[in-house]
């Protein structure tokens, strides 16, 4: 039993052991990753650094926190190779937080550049993906005026939940669901506030990606994207402003709620889908002459964004299911779940299904708080409508 207990401790104390440790000191510490179509046979990795030493010089010194360092290759594992060639320190992805694909690059497919990421052990599933309407390097070099480095802007704006946010996880989910349809969202660069200094500006989310079989082919615009959110039930933290009728001015609101309900139906041979829509929301700003305070006028403007989310949602189904037919509004989820063998008799013909399909609308929004205040704020009284 002694010679046990002893083989036990000598073998715990070879566990402990520190051979393979790294020094923080000897890490490059990536915080973004830019991939954009070279070649027909190449492509080009770029990795935005972060550089320590920045911190105690301090964000006003007019240094960057970051470098950039460029390599070609036939594949990411290639072109990284060659990266680490120019870096003194052993690259480390487990800050890495997003990654930009170029809009060229997406165009040709994405499908092999996605098999790096999901293979190696230090990339997190959770880090953020985009696909850049020009080069995608480009958005690494800008110098934000707000944030340390430009991985850090849009990495904040999906955060904070303001447009689509899409994982390497859910990247890699969408290219190996049944329909092979994908959506990621767009970033396009600011003008610069001034001349002579072009990258002392910010990226920004602008529109969705929309992909086919890994190719990019097409794109949607903001308004369009906000329908799909809906339909996905994702909406985001916005703002929706609506026109009342035979009214002048517009009322603006701050949805607190929403929650969207897919109901598949097969009727008579012919594919349906019920779309069911609850909101809330809380007024933030009244354009018009009404006080808003009575349930005649509080109705109007439930009206109203009752109207403007069936337009949106019909906007985002005409270009998504009629003009791309790319299913990226889970609808094939939702048939296989209700309608397995039904299902499986049409998924090698289902985006010509999916275009088919006869989508039905129903919208309940219900207006909550009508603000702080009852009149028209700025408005005299005597042309206030009660």
């Amino acid at each position: 039993m002694k010679r046990l207990a002893f083989l036990f401790c000598l073998c715990a104390g070879l566990l402990g052991g520190c051979w393979d440790r790294v020094e923080i000191n000897d890490v490059a510490l990536v915080t973004a990753a830019a991939i954009d179509w070279s070649s027909p046979n190449d492509i080009e990795l770029s990795i935005q650094v972060f550089i320590p030493r920045s911190l105690s010089e301090g964000s006003g010194a007019g240094n960057a926190m970051t470098l950039i360092r460029t390599a070609k290759g036939v594949n990411i594992a290639d072109a990284m190779s060659k990266v680490q060639l120019k870096i003194p320190r052993k690259v480390f992805w487990g800050h890495c937080k997003v990654y930009i694909y170029g809009q060229a690059l997406a165009r040709h497919g994405l499908k092999e550049y996605v098999d790096y990421y999901a293979r190696h052990p230090e990339p997190r599933n959770r880090a953020f993906v985009y696909v850049s309407r020009g080069q995608a390097r480009e958005v690494l070099e800008m110098l934000p005026p707000l944030e340390r480095y430009s991985a850090e802007v849009v990495r904040k704006l999906s955060d904070m939940n303001v447009g689509l946010s899409v994982t390497l996880l859910d990247l890699q989910k969408m290219f190996a669901a049944r329909t092979e349809a994908a959506a990621l969202p767009m970033i396009d660069i600011m003008k610069p506030p001034k001349k002579g200094q072009p990258k002392k500006t910010s990226p920004y989310l602008s529109g969705t990606a929309v992909f086919q079989n890994g190719k990019m082919i097409g794109l949607l615009s903001d308004r369009t994207t906000r329908g799909v959110l809906w339909l996905r039930n994702e909406v985001p933290n916005t703002t929706v402003t609506v026109k009342l009728k035979q009214e002048h001015g517009f009322v603006s609101l701050n949805p607190i709620r929403e929650v969207t309900k897919l109901t598949p139906r097969i009727e008579n041979g012919k594919w349906k889908m019920l779309v069911n829509i609850d909101t809330e929301g809380d007024i933030v700003q009244n354009g018009t002459r009404l006080t808003l305070n009575n349930p005649q006028q509080i109705a109007m403007v439930e009206e109203a964004l009752r109207e403007d989310i069936k337009t949106r949602v019909r906007l985002a189904l005409k270009q998504v299911q009629k003009e791309l037919k790319a299913d990226i509004l889970n609808f094939a989820q939702q048939f296989h779940r209700n309608y397995p063998k039904e299902f499986a008799a049409v998924r090698a013909d289902w985006n010509q299904v999916f275009s088919d399909i006869e989508v039905d609308i129903n919208v309940k929004a219900f207006v909550r708080r009508p603000g702080l205040i009852a009149v028209p704020g700025g408005l005299p009284h005597s042309e206030v409508q009660h």
